[in-house]
Parts: structure tokens; sequence; C-alpha cells
């Protein structure tokens, strides 16, 4: 609740701050329900993710998984890209410019890959259908929402799904549950990453 509290306050900074002025493009703007709307989403996304890796879910969706290994397979740099120019927490230094425009296109990269990996693993082969599909659909679900809700990137630009994610999954139920746990460990990493970012970005510290 603290988490949407603070993104709720400071969301229409977050979400309609002009980009700079050096990608010539139009600047996205959002009303002030579409940015409540996309600050609860962000929130709900990092509980969700927290959620699937609970014991009951785990026990699900990493059924026969020992290994408690974390692997981020998205291409995206946003732990750098979003690293603040000063200290702010836990988050990475940077020495170079903070760039808005560049963390923001890191983070839609990252939806995007994990869009993809989410829907071509339901589509894939699968030990329990039945119960790994409903724990799983409700992220992608907010997955979607953020890239086609909360404009994150200038209008005119567009971010694309990684088209080699399906390769990820194969004919065993095994291996797709390895790797599927895996990359959700990581995913968790990375979406405390973004919510610290828009966090940072929020602050506005990065134009003090």
């Amino acid at each position: 609740m603290a988490i949407f509290n603070f993104y709720f306050a400071s969301c229409v900074l977050l979400l309609t701050l002009s980009w700079r002025t050096s990608t010539g493009l139009p600047v996205c703007t959002l009303s002030e329900d579409q940015c409540e709307h996309c600050s609860s989403l962000f929130n709900s996304l990092l509980l969700n993710v927290k959620d699937l890796l609970n014991k009951n879910n785990s026990a699900v969706l990493c059924f026969g998984i020992s290994s408690d290994r974390a692997v981020v397979k998205s291409k995206a740099d946003t732990v750098l890209a979003c690293a603040p120019t000063q200290s702010s927490g836990c988050m990475m230094q940077r020495n170079s410019p903070f760039s808005e425009l560049e963390c923001r296109r890191n983070i839609m990269k990252d939806l995007a890959h994990y869009a993809a990996a989410f829907e071509s693993y339901i589509n894939s082969s699968l030990r329990s259908p039945e119960e790994e599909i409903p724990l799983l659909r409700p992220t992608l679900k907010i997955i979607q929402s953020l890239r086609e809700d909360c404009c994150l990137m200038p209008n005119g630009e567009r971010d694309s799904s990684e088209g080699d994610v399906a390769q990820m999954w194969g004919n065993d139920t095994f291996n797709n549950r390895q790797e599927m746990c895996k990359m959700m460990r990581g995913f968790y990493v990375r979406a405390i990453t973004i919510n610290r970012a828009m966090g940072y970005i929020s602050s506005g510290e990065h134009r003090m």
C-alpha cells in the first residue's frame, strides 16, 4: 500500500513528464485516471510476481525443481540505463548523465520480453496446464496492460517483443518448468529494479 500511495501521489509527474527535446517526438500524456491506473499496475506487477514465488504457487509452477537459481534473459540494459547519477538507496551508481528516455525504453523492452515469454510458456507443453495457466495469466495480463495503457515511450516509438523467446520452451515439461522458475526469480529482481527506477524518475532527482 505504501508503494502505491507513493506512486499515486507523484504519478502525474511520473507519467506525463516531457521527453528530452532531442527525441523530436511528440510528448505522450495521460489523464489523471490513466495515471492512477498505471501507478496501480506497476505496484501490482511487483506484488503479483512475488506472489508467484510463494510456497503454494511455486509448489505448482516449480514442481520437482530444487534449484533456486535466478536468471534474467531479457536483453534490456535496465539496471545500467536506470541507475541514478548519484547514489539512491541500493541502486547502482552511474558516472554518465541519467537518461530518462533510455531508462523507459529499457523498461518497455523488459515488459515486451516477459510478455512474450509468459504467453509462449502458457502455449507450450505444461505438466499441469489446469493449475499453471490460471496462476500465470494474471501476471501476463498486468504486463500487457502496462504496455498497452501506460505510455512510457514517446508517441511514434514502439517497443518490440523478442522473436526468439518462443525458443526458450521445448516439449519437455520438466525443462520448461525449470527455465520458467529461473526466469520468474529473475523477473522478480528486475521488477524491483523497475519500481525503484520509476520511483527515482518520479522524485525528479535527475533534474536537479
